[in-house]
Protein backbone atom coordinates (compact mmCIF):
# COMPACT_ATOMS: atom_id res chain seq x y z
CA UNK A 1 0.00 0.00 0.00
CA UNK A 2 0.97 3.54 -0.86
CA UNK A 3 2.15 6.34 0.76
CA UNK A 4 -1.01 8.11 -0.38
CA UNK A 5 -2.96 5.92 1.24
CA UNK A 6 -1.35 6.48 4.20
CA UNK A 7 -1.88 10.23 4.40
CA UNK A 8 -5.61 9.67 3.53
CA UNK A 9 -5.79 7.44 6.40
CA UNK A 10 -4.62 11.04 8.40
CA UNK A 11 -7.56 13.31 7.03
CA UNK A 12 -10.20 10.54 8.05
CA UNK A 13 -13.88 11.45 9.87
CA UNK A 14 -12.52 10.12 13.18
CA UNK A 15 -8.89 9.43 14.89
CA UNK A 16 -6.13 6.87 13.03
CA UNK A 17 -5.51 4.92 16.01
CA UNK A 18 -2.43 2.40 15.56
CA UNK A 19 -1.15 -0.27 17.95
CA UNK A 20 2.31 -0.30 17.25
CA UNK A 21 3.94 -3.74 15.91
CA UNK A 22 7.48 -4.88 16.92
CA UNK A 23 8.20 -7.65 14.27
CA UNK A 24 6.83 -9.45 11.62
CA UNK A 25 4.27 -11.45 13.43
CA UNK A 26 2.72 -8.07 15.76
CA UNK A 27 2.55 -7.14 12.08
CA UNK A 28 0.72 -9.45 10.89
CA UNK A 29 -1.75 -9.67 13.93
CA UNK A 30 -2.21 -5.80 13.98
CA UNK A 31 -3.59 -6.52 10.37
CA UNK A 32 -5.07 -9.04 11.02
CA UNK A 33 -7.50 -7.42 14.03
CA UNK A 34 -8.55 -4.43 11.39
CA UNK A 35 -5.81 -1.34 12.13
CA UNK A 36 -5.79 0.25 8.47
CA UNK A 37 -2.19 0.74 8.79
CA UNK A 38 1.11 -1.15 10.40
CA UNK A 39 3.74 1.17 12.49
CA UNK A 40 6.39 0.47 14.37
CA UNK A 41 7.55 1.21 17.60
CA UNK A 42 11.25 1.76 17.63
CA UNK A 43 11.95 0.30 21.24
CA UNK A 44 10.05 -2.66 20.47
CA UNK A 45 11.74 -3.21 16.61
CA UNK A 46 15.31 -2.99 18.71
CA UNK A 47 14.54 -5.32 21.49
CA UNK A 48 13.18 -7.73 19.07
CA UNK A 49 16.11 -8.08 17.43
CA UNK A 50 18.24 -8.42 20.31
CA UNK A 51 19.29 -3.87 21.06
CA UNK A 52 18.25 -2.10 23.61
CA UNK A 53 16.28 1.17 22.52
CA UNK A 54 18.21 4.35 21.65
CA UNK A 55 19.19 4.79 17.95
CA UNK A 56 21.30 1.72 19.00
CA UNK A 57 20.00 -0.83 16.67
CA UNK A 58 22.13 -0.85 13.29
CA UNK A 59 20.92 0.24 9.85
CA UNK A 60 21.12 -3.30 8.23
CA UNK A 61 19.18 -4.82 11.25
CA UNK A 62 16.05 -2.36 11.08
CA UNK A 63 15.87 -2.97 6.76
CA UNK A 64 15.70 -6.55 7.42
CA UNK A 65 13.56 -6.18 10.00
CA UNK A 66 11.08 -4.03 7.99
CA UNK A 67 11.62 -6.09 5.25
CA UNK A 68 9.97 -8.93 7.26
CA UNK A 69 6.72 -7.30 7.95
CA UNK A 70 6.31 -5.97 4.20
CA UNK A 71 6.48 -9.38 3.27
CA UNK A 72 3.27 -10.20 5.88
CA UNK A 73 1.39 -7.12 5.54
CA UNK A 74 -0.75 -5.17 2.67
CA UNK A 75 -1.68 -2.28 4.48
CA UNK A 76 0.33 0.89 4.30
CA UNK A 77 3.80 0.09 6.85
CA UNK A 78 5.53 2.91 8.47
CA UNK A 79 8.50 2.15 10.83
CA UNK A 80 9.65 4.36 13.21
CA UNK A 81 13.36 5.17 12.58
CA UNK A 82 14.13 7.03 15.74
CA UNK A 83 17.24 9.51 14.18
CA UNK A 84 17.85 7.57 11.57
CA UNK A 85 20.67 5.49 12.57
CA UNK A 86 23.28 8.56 12.32
CA UNK A 87 23.37 12.05 12.31
CA UNK A 88 24.83 12.39 8.88
CA UNK A 89 22.04 12.95 6.85
CA UNK A 90 23.24 11.39 4.05
CA UNK A 91 23.50 8.18 5.70
CA UNK A 92 20.11 8.74 7.12
CA UNK A 93 18.57 9.61 3.30
CA UNK A 94 20.20 5.83 2.56
CA UNK A 95 18.95 4.53 4.73
CA UNK A 96 15.42 5.90 4.35
CA UNK A 97 15.84 5.18 0.49
CA UNK A 98 16.73 1.34 1.71
CA UNK A 99 13.09 0.95 2.93
CA UNK A 100 11.39 2.90 0.69
CA UNK A 101 12.94 0.01 -1.70
CA UNK A 102 11.37 -2.74 0.28
CA UNK A 103 8.22 -1.41 0.98
CA UNK A 104 7.90 0.98 3.52
CA UNK A 105 5.11 3.68 2.82
CA UNK A 106 6.10 6.02 5.73
CA UNK A 107 8.62 6.79 8.74
CA UNK A 108 8.68 8.59 12.02
CA UNK A 109 11.79 10.27 12.59
CA UNK A 110 12.59 12.40 15.52
CA UNK A 111 14.49 15.09 16.81
CA UNK A 112 15.62 13.65 20.12
CA UNK A 113 17.90 16.09 22.50
CA UNK A 114 19.65 17.34 19.87
CA UNK A 115 19.21 20.99 18.45
CA UNK A 116 16.24 20.99 15.50
CA UNK A 117 19.08 21.85 12.90
CA UNK A 118 19.84 18.43 12.36
CA UNK A 119 16.82 16.94 11.54
CA UNK A 120 15.86 19.82 9.09
CA UNK A 121 19.06 18.57 7.38
CA UNK A 122 17.95 14.86 7.64
CA UNK A 123 14.48 15.95 6.37
CA UNK A 124 16.19 17.77 3.05
CA UNK A 125 18.34 15.34 2.61
CA UNK A 126 15.82 12.49 2.45
CA UNK A 127 13.43 14.39 0.37
CA UNK A 128 16.32 14.87 -1.94
CA UNK A 129 17.51 11.50 -2.19
CA UNK A 130 13.70 10.56 -2.85
CA UNK A 131 13.90 12.12 -6.22
CA UNK A 132 9.95 11.05 -7.99
CA UNK A 133 9.42 8.66 -5.11
CA UNK A 134 6.04 9.09 -2.32
CA UNK A 135 6.59 8.88 1.25
CA UNK A 136 4.75 9.48 4.50
CA UNK A 137 6.83 11.35 6.89
CA UNK A 138 5.92 11.84 10.63
CA UNK A 139 8.13 14.21 12.35
CA UNK A 140 8.33 13.74 15.95
CA UNK A 141 9.55 15.96 18.49
CA UNK A 142 10.81 15.49 21.93
CA UNK A 143 10.24 18.69 23.37
CA UNK A 144 7.20 17.16 25.79
CA UNK A 145 8.57 13.83 26.18
CA UNK A 146 11.83 15.19 27.33
CA UNK A 147 10.56 17.67 29.37
CA UNK A 148 12.52 20.25 27.57
CA UNK A 149 9.93 23.24 28.44
CA UNK A 150 5.85 22.76 29.59
CA UNK A 151 3.38 25.21 29.39
CA UNK A 152 3.17 28.24 26.57
CA UNK A 153 7.43 27.64 25.99
CA UNK A 154 6.36 24.08 25.03
CA UNK A 155 3.51 25.05 22.74
CA UNK A 156 5.75 27.74 21.58
CA UNK A 157 9.09 25.36 21.38
CA UNK A 158 7.09 23.09 19.46
CA UNK A 159 5.06 24.93 16.75
CA UNK A 160 8.67 26.26 15.93
CA UNK A 161 9.88 23.50 14.99
CA UNK A 162 6.87 22.28 13.75
CA UNK A 163 7.22 24.99 11.09
CA UNK A 164 10.92 24.11 10.36
CA UNK A 165 10.40 20.24 9.67
CA UNK A 166 7.16 20.96 7.57
CA UNK A 167 9.07 22.99 5.29
CA UNK A 168 11.61 20.51 4.90
CA UNK A 169 9.48 17.87 3.93
CA UNK A 170 7.67 16.43 6.79
CA UNK A 171 3.98 15.44 6.58
CA UNK A 172 2.83 15.33 10.25
CA UNK A 173 3.90 16.27 12.97
CA UNK A 174 4.26 13.75 16.63
CA UNK A 175 4.29 15.10 19.72
CA UNK A 176 4.67 11.99 22.14
CA UNK A 177 4.16 13.43 25.25
CA UNK A 178 1.61 15.80 25.20
CA UNK A 179 -1.87 15.36 27.19
CA UNK A 180 -2.99 18.49 27.97
CA UNK A 181 -6.48 19.11 25.47
CA UNK A 182 -5.84 23.04 24.86
CA UNK A 183 -1.85 22.54 24.29
CA UNK A 184 -3.03 19.74 22.23
CA UNK A 185 -6.18 21.98 20.60
CA UNK A 186 -3.19 25.20 20.20
CA UNK A 187 -0.89 22.80 18.34
CA UNK A 188 -3.32 21.06 16.24
CA UNK A 189 -5.10 24.36 15.17
CA UNK A 190 -1.93 26.05 14.50
CA UNK A 191 -0.16 23.17 12.43
CA UNK A 192 -2.99 22.94 10.12
CA UNK A 193 -3.53 21.15 8.02
CA UNK A 194 -0.97 19.30 9.00
CA UNK A 195 -1.80 16.20 11.58
CA UNK A 196 -0.76 16.15 14.36
CA UNK A 197 0.11 12.56 15.91
CA UNK A 198 0.05 11.84 19.95
CA UNK A 199 0.71 8.97 21.94
CA UNK A 200 -0.94 7.15 24.73
CA UNK A 201 0.43 8.63 27.95
CA UNK A 202 -1.35 8.60 31.46
CA UNK A 203 -4.07 11.26 31.62
CA UNK A 204 -4.40 11.51 28.06
CA UNK A 205 -7.82 12.27 27.24
CA UNK A 206 -10.28 10.50 25.16
CA UNK A 207 -10.21 9.56 21.78
CA UNK A 208 -13.24 12.17 21.18
CA UNK A 209 -11.84 14.59 22.99
CA UNK A 210 -8.43 13.67 21.32
CA UNK A 211 -10.12 14.47 17.71
CA UNK A 212 -12.45 17.17 18.62
CA UNK A 213 -8.99 19.02 19.98
CA UNK A 214 -7.56 18.41 16.40
CA UNK A 215 -5.61 15.12 16.78
CA UNK A 216 -5.70 13.11 14.33
CA UNK A 217 -3.38 10.26 15.01
CA UNK A 218 -2.93 8.29 18.31
CA UNK A 219 0.08 5.93 18.65
CA UNK A 220 0.39 3.06 21.18
CA UNK A 221 4.03 3.77 21.90
CA UNK A 222 5.91 0.64 23.73
CA UNK A 223 2.70 -0.10 25.29
CA UNK A 224 2.07 -3.46 23.55
CA UNK A 225 5.35 -4.48 23.50
CA UNK A 226 6.25 -4.27 26.45
CA UNK A 227 3.52 -5.93 27.74
CA UNK A 228 4.15 -8.83 25.92
CA UNK A 229 8.10 -9.19 26.89
CA UNK A 230 6.43 -9.02 30.61
CA UNK A 231 3.63 -11.46 29.88
CA UNK A 232 6.23 -13.64 28.65
CA UNK A 233 8.48 -12.73 31.83
CA UNK A 234 5.55 -14.12 33.87
CA UNK A 235 4.78 -16.92 32.54
CA UNK A 236 7.82 -18.05 31.97
CA UNK A 237 8.78 -17.43 35.63
CA UNK A 238 5.37 -19.51 36.57
CA UNK A 239 6.95 -22.35 34.17
CA UNK A 240 10.55 -22.53 35.90
CA UNK A 241 8.89 -22.79 39.49
CA UNK A 242 10.36 -19.48 40.54
CA UNK A 243 7.46 -17.84 41.73
CA UNK A 244 6.71 -14.47 40.72
CA UNK A 245 9.19 -12.66 38.03
CA UNK A 246 11.21 -9.57 37.98
CA UNK A 247 9.35 -6.54 37.03
CA UNK A 248 10.00 -6.23 33.10
CA UNK A 249 9.99 -1.92 32.84
CA UNK A 250 11.09 -0.23 30.27
CA UNK A 251 14.71 0.44 31.83
CA UNK A 252 15.20 -3.23 32.45
CA UNK A 253 14.39 -4.64 29.40
CA UNK A 254 16.74 -2.18 28.04
CA UNK A 255 19.19 -3.02 30.46
CA UNK A 256 18.68 -6.52 29.80
CA UNK A 257 19.84 -6.39 26.07
CA UNK A 258 23.00 -3.64 27.00
CA UNK A 259 25.45 -6.32 26.48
Amino acid sequence: MTAQRLRELHQGSELLVLPNAWDAGSAAIVQHIGAPAVATTSAGVAWSNGWPDGDQLPAVEMIAAAKRMARVVTVPLTIDIEEGCSDDPCEVAALVSALVDVGVAGINIEDGAKSPDGLVAKLRAIRAALGGRDLFINARTDVYLRGMASGDAAVDEVLDRARRYTEAGADSLFVPGIAVVDEIRRVAKAIAPTPLNVMLVPGLPSRDELFAAGARRLSAGIALSLEAYASAAKMGAEFLGKGDAPQITYPALNAILAR
